[in-house]
């Protein structure tokens, strides 16, 4: 490969690089945030606090215009099944960089 070609090719690196460094970044930045949000929710998902909210919900008992996505059994469930998939992920990344690591 010609030095030009490969420099052009390894700028192309730095700029993807940085990119998804930065990105990387912020959102892990946001993740590490909500982990305190994240505890809560699964304390709160399936306790008998929730199925008595999710009870009186049944019953009509809550205002109609009460945002309640959390008692929908799948919008809880999904968000910290995902949450655990994500840990995961983070885990084996971290593990095969170090392995991969020279």
């Amino acid at each position: 490969m010609e030095q030009t070609e490969r420099i052009k090719q390894m700028e192309l690196c730095l700029d993807e690089a940085t990119a998804a460094v930065a990105d990387l970044s912020a959102a892990l930045d946001r993740y590490s945030q909500a982990q305190e949000a994240i505890k809560a929710l699964a304390a709160y998902y399936g306790s008998d606090v929730w199925k008595a909210d999710f009870h009186a919900d049944e019953q009509g008992l809550l205002p109609a215009d009460l945002k309640r996505g959390v008692l929908s059994e799948d919008a809880a469930w999904n968000v910290l099944s995902d949450s655990r998939e994500l840990n995961i992920r983070l885990l084996e990344t971290l593990l095969t960089i170090l392995k991969d690591k020279p």
